[in-house]
């Protein structure tokens, strides 16, 4: 005959009052470990009906950023919050009980990797999300394959907007909250009437230059005496720098990106159009590029972003000393890194509120999702998959820091599909 353990005999003993008593205290401990009492005991049949990799312990979840090319100056700080914040939802816990298994890709810097490292990550891994892209081309070239096999992407950089889809949720700045308010910033706090439109050459900086011009042009009767596009890692700016001399532009309205952005910074300033005689608002320099391109480079110019490190709030102090603890005290946070770090955790929301790891019913738990505990502050998931946030201006500083020198009076609502920018 099998012994029984001492807990079966115990259960058996158990009045019914003691036995709630225990139970009560399971559950109890489920809620000090960060979890809903409801996760305890939920079988995997029931959290997981369409075959992704999750099991009775763990969830596989993937990254996808270039840690490698011209990008990697930009997307390792995403690489690293999203892995700061699995690792905290671990220790807290985890989600349904299980925790979170990372399975990351290097995406290269090149587009095409992306969409076949988002396959395997998808099809291969079943992946239950993907936290991933940069570049706007990065997450065209993957989209198609998220909304064919029903993946589901948590994107975290700032955009052009002009797109929504049910596997994305976007936790960076559209359009109408980074370039609207930073170009009537310009005009309103600087008096700004001219403009000369600067970017990489690819679909984000056209875009929203198209926005820029459209909003200078028709909505600030403003002009634009200049727009030029130069290839991703290009180095030479001579001929540009020339044109800006030229053209004595009011403002500077720039969304270079990457590593071009170091020799972009430094051609300005030897040919002496720096932040106390020039100005200009970029698009597309955070903490993050500022490494790169050096504090004595920039010191003077603007960059309109949601976040940056030196946010003063309770929020974003903790998470500033949680980066540093785990990536050094020399490491630096920016705008996209931020919004990366919400991406797990808006995950986690989502599928604590859906009760269920399946892709369709997380996206439709999403909307009206929460982060009071955001580093910028507060946000929550609007129904077209994007974020309410708030917009900044920010004044780089000689140290590689920013000063913030505007901000939104409150969260500006996601509107990816303006009227009369299209």
């Amino acid at each position: 005959m099998k012994k029984s353990s001492p807990e079966s005999d115990r259960s058996l003993l158990e009045t019914p009052a003691a036995s709630r008593r225990r139970i009560l205290k399971t559950m109890g401990a489920a809620g000090l470990a960060g979890l809903p009492a409801w996760s305890f005991g939920q079988p995997t049949a029931s959290v997981n009906t369409t075959k992704l990799a999750v099991t009775d312990s763990e969830v596989t979840v993937g990254i996808l950023h270039s840690s490698t090319g011209t990008m990697a100056i930009s997307e390792t700080g995403s690489i690293q919050a999203e892995q700061l914040a699995i690792d905290q939802i671990n220790a807290a816990g985890g989600i349904l009980g299980r925790k979170i298994k990372v399975i990351k890709e290097d995406g290269a810097s090149d587009w095409p990797t992306f969409a076949e490292k988002s396959k395997k990550l998808l099809i291969n891994d079943r992946c239950a999300a993907i936290f991933g892209c940069w570049t706007s081309a990065s997450r065209k070239a993957v989209l198609p394959i998220f909304e064919k096999e029903n993946g589901l992407l948590y994107y975290p950089t700032f955009y052009e907007g002009l797109e929504q889809s049910k596997n994305v949720i976007y936790t960076g700045q559209e359009a109408t909250q980074q370039i609207l308010y930073s170009l009537d910033w310009a005009k309103k706090d600087k008096g700004a009437k001219t403009f000369f439109l600067i970017g990489s050459d690819y679909i984000w900086p056209r875009t929203s230059m198209k926005i820029a011009r459209k909003h200078i042009e028709n909505f600030q009767k403003g002009k634009v005496v200049g727009e030029e596009y130069y290839p991703l890692s290009a180095t030479n700016f001579g001929s540009l720098v020339n044109k800006i001399k030229l053209q004595k532009p009011d403002c500077i309205f720039c969304a270079v990106v990457g590593g071009s952005n170091v020799a972009f910074y430094k051609a300005l300033k030897a040919a002496g159009l720096t932040g106390d005689k020039q100005l200009l608002v970029t698009l597309s320099v955070t903490e993050d590029e500022m490494t790169g391109v050096g504090g004595e480079n920039f010191k003077g110019f603007y960059s309109s972003m949601k976040y940056f490190q030196t946010l003063d709030n309770e929020n974003n102090k903790k998470f500033v000393a949680a980066f540093k603890a785990k990536y050094g005290p020399n490491a630096v946070i920016g705008d996209v890194t931020q919004a990366a770090y919400l991406g797990p955790w808006l995950w986690k929301a989502a599928v604590e509120k859906a009760k269920s790891f399946d892709v369709a019913k997380v996206v439709a738990a999403s909307p009206g999702i929460e982060l009071k505990t955001a580093p910028e502050g507060y946000v929550k998931i609007d129904a077209n998959h994007h974020l309410w946030s708030k917009s900044r201006i920010a004044q780089g500083q000689a140290d590689g820091t920013f000063k913030v020198v505007s901000e939104s009076p409150d969260l500006i609502k996601p509107d990816p599909f303006p009227k009369g920018y299209q």
